[in-house]
């Protein structure tokens, strides 16, 4: 099983409205864990979400689209606590800010009892998303419980989505973000992420620096419009994106993309540990073309709408 850990939320999406006027907002299902969940088992994935959800109706909002895309919920017991809410606004260029309500929230309703007791028996690999190190007492339990994970032998990827709106101590979130890429196989990054850890270091810089840690053995960084690129000790490659007919919006993208590449390494049967060093530069190719198809598919829609394998498989034939 692929067995995603983090977020999930309710995207607030403002409309701001004639001056004296109150606002529109929208709701949307969101959060990257949450995202990414739904993407891999829409490519035919077993996916399983492990994340608290809510039994107010923004957590019923949340469970749909787990449910349509066949998503086992790890955790059964619906939580007494709200769902986190993200505000998002857009500036005069569409670009979107953010700001999160996650103060005594659902995701945040956690043990290491409660998360131990819900893994599933095989863990194929452990997808972890970018809250998990915000806050320290979350930090103390995940990190316990990838450990756990870790000591079954299963495939550790990453996706930091670094927020830094949400931190209030950035050195010690830097700490704490550090203990989880130590223990990672897989990281995938974007170059705005890689900007909030250290904008002074090249993209090259930062890949190399990622490979040395003690486990660390593919990087993946997004560069929106231009493309991704992957990184191993011996090899790299690069795809552009995808671009759909018609466009929506980005929202989900690398998400959309994790899942992609995720699929597309277990499909070469390099979902383990020794393998994924081995990969060279055509397979590496291979991998993030998959990827940028399931996210460009993704785009054609407003908001997170992950494609089917069969519509991205129908894509790749053509190019």
């Amino acid at each position: 099983m692929f067995v995603v850990a983090g977020e999930s939320l309710i995207d607030l999406v403002a409309k701001p409205l004639e001056v004296g006027r109150s606002m529109e907002m929208s709701a949307h299902e969101g959060g990257s864990p949450y995202n990414c969940a739904i993407a891999l088992a829409r490519l035919g994935q077993q996916s399983g979400f492990l994340c608290p959800i809510s039994k107010d109706t923004f957590g019923d909002l949340l469970m749909g689209p787990l449910n349509a895309a066949g998503v086992v919920r790890l955790i059964r017991e619906r939580s007494d606590c709200n769902t986190t809410l993200a505000v998002v606004t857009r500036n005069a260029k569409g670009l979107p800010a953010y700001a999160f309500y996650r103060q005594g929230t659902a995701e945040r309703d956690i043990s290491r009892d409660k998360l131990l007791a819900a893994l599933p028996e095989t863990i194929d690999v452990f997808q972890i998303g970018g809250f998990l190190p915000i806050e320290p007492e979350d930090a103390e339990i995940w990190l316990d419980v990838v450990k756990q994970v870790a000591a079954r032998g299963a495939v550790l990827s990453i996706d930091p989505n670094v927020r830094p709106s949400l931190i209030s101590d950035f050195a010690g979130y830097k700490e704490r973000l550090g203990t989880f890429l130590d223990l990672a196989h897989i990281v995938k990054v974007s170059d705005e992420d890689l900007a909030a850890l250290d904008g002074s270091m090249s993209i090259e810089a930062h890949a190399q620096s990622l490979l040395a840690r003690p486990n660390v053995k593919l990087v993946v960084v997004t560069m929106g419009e231009e493309g991704s690129r992957a990184f191993t000790s011996s090899a790299e490659a690069e795809a552009p994106v995808h671009r759909p007919e018609v466009f929506g919006d980005t929202v989900g993208a690398g998400d959309s993309l994790m899942a992609g590449v995720l699929s597309a390494l277990s499909d070469r049967h390099a979902l383990a540990v020794g393998k994924l060093a081995a990969l060279d530069a055509q397979a590496l190719g291979e991998v993030l073309r998959f990827g940028a198809v399931t996210a460009g598919l993704n785009c054609g829609f407003v908001g997170c709408n992950p494609p089917r394998r069969a519509e991205v498989e129908a894509v790749l034939k053509t190019v």
